[in-house]
């Protein structure tokens, strides 16, 4: 997915840099913290032959039951930029931002699923990129 489908009013090139800074932080937190999505805690029971047979295409990445960082980044980004827009007037999560967000997202390529997502935009403004 192309994350800039996913931007709000309020993006601005210096989000982008912002959030490619963390990326790679944000989805090794990912991997620690899949089970915060979803509800039911994923277990992937990944060893080293899964990564081989995935690596070979043999095995789909990941199991369709899982949720991927791929599917997720795109809101993971939109609340990762919304603290850098939002987080002075709101620094911690609240029903008033939820509800700015949701706003705020229903101008996105993917306004229907706020519902899907949200936990994902809520990972994103919590998260915290270690110096």
């Amino acid at each position: 997915m192309e994350g800039n489908r996913y931007n709000a009013a309020w993006w601005s090139k210096d989000n982008d840099s912002a959030w490619d800074n963390v990326k790679a932080a944000f989805r090794r937190d990912w991997d620690q913290t899949k089970h915060d999505f979803g509800g039911n805690p994923p277990n992937l029971k990944q060893d080293v032959p899964d990564t081989v047979k995935q690596a070979a295409g043999k095995q789909i990445i990941p199991p369709p039951s899982v949720p991927n960082f791929e599917e997720h980044e795109p809101a993971f980004r939109f609340g990762y930029g919304a603290r850098q827009h939002y987080g002075k007037d709101y620094p911690a999560w609240d029903d008033r931002l939820e509800q700015t967000l949701q706003k705020d997202w229903s101008t996105s390529a993917d306004k229907d699923n706020w519902n899907r997502y949200s936990k994902s935009v809520r990972r994103g403004y919590e998260f915290k990129s270690k110096p």
